[in-house]
């Protein structure tokens, strides 16, 4: 599996745990970007982010490999 396929994998068993406890206790945005240690949530914003944001990074070098 590449890495880019890896990494998308963990962003959507993210989003899936996400949806599950957004769906149960609801979310307000002070959880979803300071949730504090422990807490189901904590730095889930940030490495999200991260995910996202190298997936991108990795989509572009493959983009520009094909010109």
């Amino acid at each position: 599996m590449s890495e880019k396929q890896e990494l998308i994998k963990q962003m959507l068993a993210m989003q899936q745990k996400f949806t599950a406890y957004e769906q149960e206790h609801g979310i307000n945005s002070e959880e979803y970007y300071t949730a504090q240690p422990g807490h189901p949530l904590s730095g889930y914003s940030g490495e999200y982010s991260k995910l996202a944001n190298r997936v991108a990074e990795l989509a572009h070098k493959e983009q520009e490999s094909k010109a």
